[in-house]
Parts: structure tokens; C-alpha cells; sequence
């Protein structure tokens, strides 16, 4: 067993100790979309710190907590609280949590994040499916030895967004009355945020929202053959494009604002898959 393998190991026998849910999907949440973790049939709760070589989430507003439970009758595991690369964590350790949520029974990644918005039209308050992912300006999660027990060497990542989940988001977005924005998102490393002229750069490669997470997460989960889907909550326009400087604490208060028709469109949307 190689050394992912047997951290995974690790933590997957310290939660089984808690409980054996199962879940079908694994929902990570982004920055100020946490409560929606709040509104389900919660079956257990196993924080972070309980678990033993677990990496902790230490931005303001990550709760930092497995919720298991249900939504309508669809299983699922919650990460309220993700890691970043940002924070000091190796890429092995940012996608450890996709990787054990993989472990636990999860067949299919739904993705969230607030973003900054880039895209012709973009409004802040805007949700974004995401059809495609940039990820070549963080390091790759897969870089290293192959651990054969989780994927192939070279996985293919030409459809990385399964394209039944992405209906059935658009679907659910046309019933909850949303006009759902499309567009191709691009993880760079942070903490800062982008220079405008960063903007304008990840803008001529074709990107319409800009974070600091996600990606990354997709490709550790299409390495393990997971389905995977994403939504990006554009929480401001990026440097540049946005009159004024931006700030944590106004994207997380208008995650706030724009919650409750987004966690509407994830109920609805988990659901179904």
C-alpha cells in the first residue's frame, strides 16, 4: 500500500469508528455557502480535528466538519470547510479529503466556490456551471508516484464535468428560476487576489471565473473515476473589472445574500443524481 493509500487508510477506519454512512455524493462547500450544511437530515457529524492527520481548514467562515445525512433520499457527505494550497498544505493533502470522501462510498463530486467573476456579462450574485477547468498554474495533485490502487498513471481529463450531472444542475436551475451563467474556471494559488492584469491574462486563455480552489480537487476525483460536477458563486467581479478593491469579508457576505437560491438549486439538483 503506498503512503496516500495508507493515510486514506487512516482516517477512512477513524471515521468508520464513528459511523457507516455511505454516501453517494460528496458536496464541498465554498466559502459563505456553508449553512446549507445546516438545512439537511443530518445522521452524524465528525469534525476535522477529531480525525487524526487530517488536514484543518483554517480560512474564516470554514467550519472545518464532515456532515453525513440526507437530501430529499440521496446520501451524502458534506464538506463544510475545505483546504487550500494557500494555506501551507502540499496538493496531496489539499485532495486527501476528496480522496477519503472517494473511500467512504461517494460515486459522484459535486464541486462549490466563490469566485471572481471574468466573463462578458458577469454580474456579482451570478451562479456559474462549470463545463471546464485551467489548473496548470497550481501543481498538479497527481504529481509523484502512481498509487495504482486510485487511478492510472496518465488519466484522460477530456470530459473532467460529466455532462448528465451538468443537465440535471440546468434543469434545476430552469425550475428554481435562475439564469445559470456557463463558463470555464481557472485556479491560480492565492492568497492574494489577481492583479488586473492577471485578469486579463486568465481572460485571453479563456476563462470566465477565477478562484483559489477546485480545480484540482476535480482532477484528484476523475483520477479515481468519480463523477464530478461544479457550480462557481460569483462573489465579485475580478481585479480590474471590479471599481473596488476586494475584500474576504464582502465575499463571504455576499455568499450570504445570494444563499438561499443557490442552496435551492443544490437540494434540488443533489435530488436528482
Amino acid at each position: 500500500m503506498g503512503k496516500v493509500a495508507k493515510r486514506i487508510e487512516d482516517c477512512l477506519r477513524q471515521i468508520r469508528d464513528i459511523t457507516d454512512f455511505v454516501p453517494k455524493v460528496a458536496l464541498v462547500l465554498g466559502s459563505g455557502l456553508g449553512e446549507l450544511a445546516e438545512q439537511i437530515e443530518v445522521e452524524e457529524i465528525v469534525d476535522y480535528s477529531g480525525i487524526e492527520g487530517f488536514p484543518q481548514s483554517t480560512v474564516a467562515g470554514h467550519k472545518g466538519r464532515f456532515v453525513f445525512g440526507y437530501i430529499d433520499k440521496t446520501p451524502v457527505l458534506i464538506m463544510q470547510g475545505r483546504v487550500h494550497y494557500y494555506e501551507g498544505y502540499t496538493m496531496e493533502e489539499v485532495v486527501l479529503p476528496i480522496r477519503l470522501m472517494h473511500a467512504l462510498g461517494a460515486e459522484i463530486l459535486f464541486l462549490t466556490n466563490a469566485a471572481g467573476g471574468i466573463g462578458e456579462g458577469f454580474q456579482c450574485g451570478d451562479l456559474m456551471l462549470i463545463t471546464d477547468h485551467i489548473s496548470c498554474f497550481v501543481p498538479n495533485p497527481l504529481l509523484g508516484e502512481n498509487e495504482d490502487s486510485l487511478g492510472v498513471r496518465f488519466p484522460d481529463m477530456s470530459r473532467i464535468y460529466d455532462e448528465e450531472l451538468c443537465g440535471i444542475i440546468r434543469n434545476a436551475a430552469k425550475e428554481t428560476g435562475i439564469d445559470m451563467k456557463e463558463g470555464v474556471y481557472i485556479q491560480l494559488t492565492g492568497p492574494s487576489y489577481e492583479t488586473p492584469a492577471e485578469v486579463q491574462m486568465c481572460k485571453r486563455l479563456g476563462a470566465s471565473a477565477v478562484g483559489m480552489s477546485t480545480a484540482v480537487e476535480a482532477v484528484a476525483a476523475s483520477h479515481m473515476q468519480m463523477k464530478v460536477c461544479g457550480v462557481s458563486f460569483i462573489s465579485n467581479l475580478a481585479a480590474g473589472i471590479s471599481p473596488v478593491p476586494l475584500k474576504h469579508e464582502e465575499v463571504k457576505a455576499a455568499a450570504d445574500e445570494v444563499a438561499p437560491k443557490f442552496q435551492a438549486l443544490v437540494k434540488l439538483a443533489i435530488s436528482r443524481m
